[in-house]
């Protein structure tokens, strides 16, 4: 044995007895654990705790009494939410509600052509519910007749009338009438140089141009003018004006996509576009008049709030990537007109806006022409709300690095398609959180249209708070209550949503 081993022998130790028991860990899951690391951990989070759990009682724990166990379930009038009638002390009086609930989602629309709002209702949900579902496929197909299908078919639901023409007849009634605005400015810058002394000469010069140039456009307009006539001569107007809308839509989509070549395709869906529309005519009977009218200021409740919020939403996207984009332009004059655009519309509350739309817009328009109530409050809410979403696209689309749009130019991808395909998908996705929240305020803010004759839920709710027969101490908590309820489930239902599709888009980024 080496002199080492003898000395590692000698050291050498064997416990004889066994080692202390240590103290178990804190446990860190569970009920228990939750309570130790997070709830009770410190001095500052008890404070918050027992805080948070006086606040709940103090606010949840009368809501749920007053919402539920004191609540009065049945009745036929006012007597049966009284306490002296229901024996306890009365809480929320859901017999109001039962009895105003029509009301509520319909307004004064009239009872026998309800069916028409709850169509609507139906169609929304059947192509919106695949469309939030991101496994089901043709989301193209059904993104369209959502977007572009269904406001068509609901306006001819909701409204009623018929159609008197199709394209030909549009454009050209279109077309003319911007001819006869042209026409008519002339002439009153030709009369008002007889009283301009020193400008005179160039207005009337001016107004002389003007009317020759209404009078070129004539001429240029004359065989669509023509036609128009022809159609509107014949057995079925509605009919022949489609069938020539047809064709020579179908036919410019044949030529521009590649002729015989590479256009079939194109003229295949074109028809079959039109065929899906000569159904919805044919079916709803819009060429002999359609459904009975029923005028704006009839309509009410939930219709109103939904129909003005998802037309304030669907309608405001495009308004706020256009002003984004133009506000980033080279070109000063683009640039210049999309900051005072959105700096004028943020800057004026939406009261304004919903005033100046009701009463002034009418002035702007040729006339002759008039805008229901309802389209001028969409006008304006449309764009007071694309002014909101243009900043928070912009704030999306300077998160997007130099070398994005680099990369695609070294490509030779065109403007359109580096900022189609590449930077706004990117832009958008970045800010969803802002997007959302703006449409949840334009969903609440829906309320202020109230001021201009337009009763939406909340709306119809003092519109029904007028009724003697209801009028009892808790009625007013109990519809302002359930109205909240309608309001958070929507707005709810929008933020959970937006914080799917965030983290679905934003999967590369998980750690």
């Amino acid at each position: 044995m080496s002199e080492m081993e003898s000395e590692l022998s000698t050291r050498a130790f064997v416990r004889q007895e066994l080692v202390a028991e240590r103290t178990a860990p804190i446990k860190t899951t569970g009920l228990v654990g939750l309570f130790r690391t997070r709830l009770f951990n410190s001095p500052t989070n008890i404070l918050l705790t027992i805080g948070s759990i006086l606040l709940l009682w103090f606010t949840v724990v009368p809501a749920v009494k007053f919402l539920l166990i004191d609540a009065v379930w049945t009745g036929k009038d006012r007597t049966a939410c009284l306490a002296e009638n229901a024996g306890h002390t009365v809480g929320a009086c859901w017999p109001f509600v039962q009895a105003k609930f029509s009301q509520f989602i319909y307004g004064f629309y009239p009872e026998a052509e309800r069916w028409r709002v709850d169509l609507t209702f139906i169609l929304a949900a059947l192509l919106l519910v695949p469309l939030l579902i991101p496994r089901l496929p043709a989301k193209g197909l059904n993104a369209g007749l959502f977007f572009i299908g269904l406001p068509i078919v609901a306006f001819f639901l909701l409204h009623g009338g018929g159609l008197r023409g199709f394209g030909v007849s549009w454009t050209a009634g279109l077309l003319a009438g911007f001819n006869d605005s042209i026409a008519d400015g002339g002439g009153k810058l030709a009369n008002v140089s007889q009283t301009v002394p020193v400008l005179g000469p160039v207005l009337w010069l001016l107004g002389e141009f003007l009317v020759l140039l209404s009078t070129g456009i004539s001429y240029v307009l004359w065989p669509l003018a023509r036609l128009r006539d022809q159609i509107q001569a014949s057995v079925s107007p509605v009919w022949a004006d489609f069938a020539a809308t047809a064709a020579i839509v179908s036919l410019l989509l044949f030529f521009l996509n590649g002729g015989v070549r590479t256009g079939w395709r194109a003229l295949a869906a074109s028809l079959a576009v039109f065929a899906g529309i000569g159904l919805v005519v044919s079916v709803m009977g819009l060429d002999r008049g359609g459904l009975p009218v029923v005028d704006t200021r009839l309509w009410g409740g939930l219709l109103v709030t939904l129909v003005v919020s998802v037309v304030g939403i669907v309608a405001s996207m495009p308004v706020g990537i256009a002003l984004a984009l133009g506000r980033r332009s080279t070109i000063p004059l683009i640039r210049i007109f999309s900051i005072a655009f959105i700096e004028f519309w943020r800057g004026v509350p939406l009261i304004t806006v919903l005033f100046f739309a009701t009463y002034m817009l009418p002035l702007f328009v040729p006339a002759g022409f008039t805008i229901d109530g309802l389209a001028r409050a969409l006008i304006g809410i449309a764009l007071f709300a694309g002014a909101y979403q243009a900043e928070v696209i912009r704030g999306g689309l300077q998160a997007i690095p130099r070398g994005q749009v680099e990369a695609a130019s070294a490509l030779g991808l065109s403007y359109w398609k580096t900022t189609g395909l590449i930077v706004m998908p990117q832009a958008l996705r970045h800010v969803i959180p802002g997007l959302v929240n703006s449409f949840i305020a334009l969903f609440k803010d829906t309320s202020l249209v109230s001021i201009v004759a337009l009763f939406d839920l909340l709306g119809q709710l003092r519109a029904a708070f007028a009724d003697p027969s209801w009028s009892t101490p808790t009625t007013l908590f109990t519809g302002f209550a359930f109205t909240g309820l309608i309001y958070f489930a929507f707005c709810f239902g929008m933020s959970r949503y937006s914080l799917f599709v965030e983290s679905r888009l934003n999967a590369h980024r998980r750690n």
